[in-house]
């Protein structure tokens, strides 16, 4: 038989979970199959880049939108189980598909991280999308999902790997000169957070004041108020915060009016521009997109 979509795996996979119990992603996998009846043969089926099959990418995206619209849960790296919500989907007997899911806030927000400004929407089975927009909003899906998995991480790593992080963010970014200049100028500095001054360019004609905090909560005006006191004690005129969290809209505000160079990262822009920089992250497939050259061919009109 031909392997269902990924939308048709997703009550298949919330029934698996509903028992309660953790699951290990390759026992998903395997289950998933058995439940489907998807022969050994089936899931050898490639994608076209012939980097993952078929059958382990759709339930892969199923688990990834259950998880998103908040009826599935990740305990831990690797491992599945179902939340309240999951349970409350299956006992009204409805079909679970993206069209049940956009219910859900936490569903529609993560959509709108991935979809273009047109109503084209790689997630159904039909899209009114062009080509060009159909593989542009996949893309900009598969950025939000990777963003969401680098935060993740990010917020649960040890404070010093958390520091290589920031480190070699930044000299990717251009700044601090080598990874031994910057790793020496940027260190722990406690409160699960670190502190230093880094070169802006590899000549050192200017220095950035950076502190990086690996919170959970808000990080407010008075923590950007006593960052910018920072910087004259620093001899810096420039700063940069990074936090695993947010800041709130006072802390922005703040910085907006200040004459001090402050710039802020959140947990979501610090992802993106690890994904950017190609910090945390490898490359698994890449397609070149060409469309007709029509000033070549109006030449042999």
């Amino acid at each position: 038989m031909s392997i269902p979509a990924y939308q048709e795996m997703m009550t298949p996979l919330a029934r698996l979970l509903a028992d309660g119990s953790d699951w290990r992603w390759v026992d998903v996998k395997d289950a998933v199959a058995e439940q489907l009846s998807i022969s050994d043969a089936d899931r050898q089926e490639m994608l076209p880049s012939g980097r993952q099959a078929t059958f382990d990418n759709r339930v892969g995206w199923a688990a990834t939108y259950l998880a998103q619209a908040g009826l599935l849960e990740r305990p831990q790296r690797g491992v599945l189980r179902i939340a309240d919500r999951g349970r409350e989907a299956l006992t009204s007997g409805a079909t679970i598909d993206n069209t049940f899911l956009r219910q859900y806030a936490e569903f529609q927000d993560f959509k709108s991280r991935g979809r273009l400004d047109t109503e084209s929407d790689t997630s159904d089975v039909t899209s009114t999308g062009t080509p060009e927009e159909t593989l542009e909003a996949a893309y900009k899906t598969l950025h939000a999902e990777l963003a969401d998995q680098i935060a993740e991480r990010v917020r649960s790593c040890t404070p010093r790997f958390f520091e290589q992080v920031v480190v070699k963010l930044l000299v990717a970014m251009g700044y601090g000169g080598s990874l031994a200049d910057a790793g020496q100028a940027v260190g722990r500095s406690g409160d699960d957070g670190i502190d230093g001054i880094i070169k802006e360019d590899r000549l050192g004609l200017d220095v950035v004041y950076v502190q990086a905090k690996r919170w959970t909560n808000t990080v407010g005006r008075p923590d950007i108020q006593a960052f910018a006191g920072s910087l004259m004690g620093y001899g810096a005129s420039k700063g940069v915060f990074i936090t695993t969290s947010r800041f709130s809209g006072e802390a922005r505000e703040y910085v907006r009016r200040i004459d001090k160079r402050i710039v802020l990262i959140d947990g979501e822009e610090l992802a993106g521009y690890m994904i950017d920089y190609g910090v945390g992250v490898t490359e698994v497939a890449s397609y070149s997109a060409r469309r007709l050259d029509q000033d070549f061919f109006d030449e042999a009109v």
